[in-house]
């Protein structure tokens, strides 16, 4: 008998304010609720004025960062990115692409942290002053590298 309205006019609603505080605290603390990919998507840059970062994260729980890093580097090569460098002391990949045709490339990097038991990927994708990128392909191929492990 947690909510009846007697309970609700009598102010002893105190167990269930306790029950979803704790349930939110637990839902909102725990690593598998972590927030994703999309969600995480921030772009900052005037496009076409100057440079433009599309950035985005997500954690993985119970991950190892050099074996989370190798499989990184895999999607980073089916996403169809070239001159592919791991740097296995800093935990990163960073990577290029030219799709334009005038020589102008964009850059990517991502970086695999570990943190206690899990890892936090972080990618950068970064594209010239005067190019423009339709920001939901962009979100769309971050995330499917973030989601390649």
């Amino acid at each position: 008998m947690w909510a009846t309205a007697e309970n609700l006019t009598n102010n002893r609603t105190l167990p269930i304010k306790s029950l979803v505080a704790a349930l939110g605290l637990i839902a909102f603390s725990s690593p598998a609720f972590a927030a994703s990919c999309e969600k995480n998507f921030t772009v900052s840059g005037v496009p076409m004025v100057t440079a433009v970062s599309y950035k985005s994260w997500q954690e993985l729980p119970k991950a190892k960062a050099p074996a989370v890093l190798q499989k990184l580097a895999q999607a980073v090569a089916a996403e169809g990115f070239s001159g592919i460098q791991i740097n296995k002391a800093l935990s990163s990949i960073d990577a290029h692409q030219e799709t334009s045709g005038s020589g102008r490339i964009q850059t990517l990097r991502v970086v695999a942290r570990q943190k206690g038991n899990a890892v936090r990927i972080d990618a950068v994708f970064n594209i010239q002053a005067g190019q423009i990128a339709d920001k939901n392909v962009i979100r769309e191929g971050i995330c499917n590298i973030i989601k390649g492990v």
